[in-house]
């Protein structure tokens, strides 16, 4: 009974912070937006660019999530979202592994960030503290097995 009660109260700490992060993103503004019938328009979301390397098309985009991380002691300003399509049919492409390197305004790039693979596209929450020019490195490898470097600039100002 004892060991019973000890693991749950355990998972309930492991758990339970994680469940009211995602909520927070959620309930808090960082909405990823609605997607068309094709899948790359997003409500309040800002538009890095698209490429399209070997059969793959990457649509980038950003979500300002500054105000609400900071809410959180959290240094993170951005959620980058990357959604990958096969440029033949359109079709989502969810399988596989990215990361992105992000060279900021001052010449200096950071190490990799995983993106991690959620509800049709892969992204994480990235700092991104200067104004000016940055350059979005995503390096991949989907389903397919193909490796596939994409490269976009945007400009925060």
């Amino acid at each position: 009974m004892k060991k019973t009660l000890f693991t749950s109260c355990l998972l309930a700490l492991l758990v339970l912070p994680g469940i009211s992060f995602a909520a927070s993103h959620n309930m808090a503004g960082m909405d990823h937006g609605t997607m068309s019938k094709k899948g790359d328009v997003h409500k309040g979301m800002l538009t890095v660019g698209e490429q399209t390397v070997d059969g793959v098309k990457a649509v980038v985009y950003l979500n300002d999530v500054k105000a609400t991380m900071a809410k959180m002691g959290m240094k993170e300003t951005h959620h980058l979202m990357v959604h990958f399509y096969d440029a033949k049919d359109g079709k989502t492409i969810e399988e596989g592994t990215a990361a992105v390197k992000i060279k900021g305004p001052d010449g200096k790039e950071g190490a990799a960030i995983k993106l991690i693979g959620m509800d049709k596209h892969f992204g994480a929450d990235v700092i991104l503290e200067q104004k000016g020019a940055y350059v979005f490195a995503i390096g991949t490898q989907l389903a397919d097995g193909v490796k596939r470097q994409f490269e976009l600039k945007y400009e925060i100002k």
